[in-house]
């Protein structure tokens, strides 16, 4: 499955007023990244990936739609998979890409 486009244009816009990003297509996805650090991604099993401090994992994922992200059936420490219902306004969004900007923002650059 590809990468929902509309969610990535929904973070290019919402993305305006941050930090540039660059794009970087990457398992089937579409990576947001800040000086070479992922903030976010338009997932390809749908939805969005979001980098985040290990240590607000416990508290992130009690809301709901909200799990940390596994690949290959390994759990990612430091990722979450939004579900694409929590993500169904900008308000929503906007949000969840803050919280990976500012994490990725506190990223020595790659």
């Amino acid at each position: 499955m590809a990468y929902d486009e509309e969610l990535a244009e929904r973070i290019r816009v919402l993305g305006e007023d941050e930090p540039p990003m660059g794009e970087k297509k990457m398992f089937g996805g579409l990576g947001f990244m800040l000086d070479g650090n992922m903030a976010v991604a338009a997932s390809s099993t749908g939805g969005l990936m979001v980098r985040i401090n290990p240590d607000d994992a416990d508290r992130l994922t009690a809301q709901p739609g909200v799990q940390p992200f596994e690949m290959k059936g390994r759990t990612m420490n430091g990722w979450l998979h939004i579900d694409p219902a929590q993500l169904e306004d900008d308000e929503q969004l906007s949000k969840w890409l803050t919280i990976g900007i500012d994490f990725a923002s506190s990223l020595p650059p790659k």
